[in-house]
C-alpha cells in the first residue's frame, strides 16, 4: 500500500513531535541525576573524592572524541544536503568510531574504578557518578545502535527522505548527548578536581 504525499508528511510530523517528547524527558531525566549529583558529590563515606579518582587530562581525551564526533555528525548532514553521499558515509563512519573510542575510555575508566574496589555502592558520590556517568554511556550506546542502523539502511537501500529525516534526527539526538556531556565534564570532572 503507497502512502500519500500527506499521509508521508503527517507521518513525518508525528515522529518529529515523539522525537522532541523524548528529548524533552531526557532533559529531565539528566536534570534530576545532575541535581542528585551535585546534593552527593561530597558524601564519600571515608573513601575516594572526584579528585582522588579523575584523571583531567584523560577526560580531556574523552571529551575531544565526543565533540569531534558531533563535528563529524553535523558534516555528514553537510555532506547529505549538496548530494556528496561517499562523503556522507565517510563522516558518519567517523562518527560511529569517535563515539567508539568516547564509549572504550568511559568503560575503561569505570574498569578502574571498579578495580581499585570502589563500586557504586561505596559512597553516595560514587552512586552518583556511575548513575549520572553511565546514563550517559548508555545513551552514547543506543546512539551507536541507532547510527549503525541508519549506515545499514543507506549501504542497502541508498539516500531516501524517510532516512534523511531520520539522520537529522539522529544528529540532533547526538549533538544533545554532547551537551549533556558538557555539562558532565563541567559538574562532575572540574568540580571533582576542585576547579569550582
Amino acid at each position: 500500500m503507497t502512502m500519500t504525499k500527506n499521509e508521508i508528511e503527517e507521518k513525518a510530523e508525528v515522529e518529529s513531535l515523539g522525537f522532541w517528547l523524548y528529548i524533552l524527558s531526557d532533559l529531565m531525566l539528566f536534570a534530576s541525576l545532575f541535581a542528585t549529583f551535585m546534593v552527593l558529590r561530597h558524601n564519600t563515606a571515608g573513601g575516594p573524592s572526584g579528585a582522588d579518582l579523575i584523571d583531567p587530562p584523560y577526560t580531556l581525551v574523552q571529551t575531544v572524541a565526543l565533540l569531534a564526533s558531533s563535528l563529524t555528525a553535523a558534516l555528514a548532514l553537510s555532506a547529505r544536503k549538496h548530494g556528496l553521499m561517499r562523503q556522507l558515509k565517510l563522516q558518519l563512519i567517523l562518527t560511529g568510531l569517535l563515539g567508539l573510542v568516547f564509549l572504550g575510555l568511559e568503560i575503561n575508566e569505570f574498569r578502574e574504578i571498579l578495580a581499585e574496589g570502589y563500586s557504586w555502592q561505596t559512597s553516595g558520590f560514587l552512586s552518583g557518578f556511575f548513575t549520572l556517568v553511565g546514563t550517559h554511556g548508555l545513551h552514547i550506546t543506543i546512539g551507536l545502535l541507532w547510527l549503525g542502523i541508519l549506515l545499514w539502511n543507506l549501504y542497502r537501500r541508498g539516500m531516501s527522505d524517510a532516512l534523511g529525516r531520520k539522520l537529522e534526527l539522529f544528529v540532533v539526538f547526538w549533538h544533545f548527548l554532547d551537551i549533556v556531556w558538557i555539562g558532565i565534564f563541567t559538574i562532575v570532572y572540574m568540580f571533582g578536581v576542585g576547579v569550582s
